[in-house]
């Protein structure tokens, strides 16, 4: 009987310590924990580096506004000014949630409004500028989900321009990795999204105060942007992105169990970014060294040529990829003007194409003259 015992005991140490194993084990393979979706990727490429559950559909509550805000800066290639005065509707004014107390028929600068959105994460002020883009929050939802198609979020939904909770609205941790990464491109976008404290003027003096609901700006360095949401149903969500040299990566973290466990997770995300992931400098700008056009019945038969910006590759750190790049330039006819797009540059990683940049003319090239065919022949004239 006591050896049966004996046996018992060992066979239950023996599973307990295997058991012990197969948890550390999976729990090296998760950078993160308290949430139900988390993403991280690269800023230019949208390269994956780490995914948890990165495509279920799930509330994001204000995170929604991201595609809000960048529909507002794309209108400012549409005639949007910054100090356009926007009037206020009743509607907007009556949202619930965050907010900054906008007045009924009150006047406000299109900045503002937008500073108050990415600062305090103001539902009035999303309607309103909705309302001033498209005519009414439905028809600029209904580009909400247009835009979201054309950025591939095939795992969207939007119902209204605010993440107030509401049926049949969802999104997914790679979708907003996109959005924001879209939102990026809009260098406007940063003289809002680092502001940590501002004050909204009212009529008559009243004055809101205003704190960025995104902390990370504050405490993690080079974090310079990103969007908070919080619901009862979504939980605590941050989509966040910082940059240290060239290298810029976005981090996404729904339905955290607190607001510290957000931020923490994406705190985590960056960390593991920034120590195992490098940007390699494979152009920068300038004159390209090696590459000239050639320009046909001009004064100048060959100008320098430069690209259009320069060019980084994300690569893990310690990896021996091979990357190179080609140019892509024809003879052209005068006249060809500084800036103009003459060609491009193909970027190459392990054979498979990464990056296609413009090469833009670094001269002006203009058209020959009468005069100068006439040198130029008698330049070339042999007796």
């Amino acid at each position: 009987m006591r050896k049966v015992l004996l046996l018992f005991l060992i066979c239950l140490v023996l599973f307990g310590c295997c058991s012990g194993v197969a948890v550390s084990a999976a729990q090296s393979e998760q950078l993160i924990g308290g949430c139900k979706a988390a993403y991280l990727c690269d800023w230019r490429s949208g390269e994956q580096v780490y995914a948890m559950n990165a495509q279920e559909h799930l509330p994001i509550a204000s995170m929604c506004k991201i595609m809000t805000l960048l529909l507002c800066f794309e209108e400012f290639e549409n005639g949007l000014t910054a100090d356009e005065q926007i009037c206020v509707s009743e509607n907007a004014s009556g949202m619930g949630g965050s907010q900054v107390f906008l007045e009924t028929g009150g006047v406000y600068p299109a900045s503002e409004l937008i500073k108050s959105i990415c600062i305090a994460s103001a539902n009035d002020s999303c309607v309103a500028m909705a309302e001033r883009i498209s005519g009414s929050e439905e028809l600029f939802v209904d580009r909400m989900n247009e835009r979201a198609k054309e950025l591939s979020m095939n795992d969207t939904v939007f119902v209204n321009c605010t993440g107030l909770p509401e049926s049949g609205q969802y999104s997914c941790a790679k979708d907003v990795a996109t959005m924001l990464r879209a939102l990026l491109c809009h260098k406007e976008y940063f003289s809002y999204s680092t502001v940590w404290t501002d004050e909204l003027e009212h009529s008559g003096g009243r004055v809101t105060e205003m704190a960025n609901t995104n902390k990370m700006i504050r405490t993690y360095q080079g974090c310079d942007s990103g969007k908070t949401g919080y619901t009862s149903e979504a939980g605590f969500c941050l989509s966040a992105s910082a940059a240290r040299g060239n290298m810029r990566v976005v981090a996404v973290v729904i339905g955290a169990d607190s607001s510290k466990t957000r931020f923490d997770g994406v705190k985590t995300l960056f960390d593991f970014a920034f120590a195992n992931y490098t940007e390699k400098t494979v152009l920068e700008e300038g004159v390209l060294e090696g590459a000239v056009l050639q320009v046909k019945g001009s004064k100048k038969k060959e100008i320098t040529v430069r690209p259009a910006e320069g060019c980084y590759l994300f690569c893990k750190k310690g990896d021996s990829d091979d990357i190179f790049f080609e140019t892509e330039l024809s003879e052209r006819k005068a006249p060809v003007r500084t800036g103009e797009e003459v060609g491009r540059i193909i970027v190459y990683k392990n054979n498979v194409e990464a990056a296609s940049i413009p090469l833009l003319a670094n001269e002006d090239a203009a058209k020959s003259g009468y005069f100068d065919s006439v040198r130029d022949i008698a330049q070339n004239w042999t007796l």
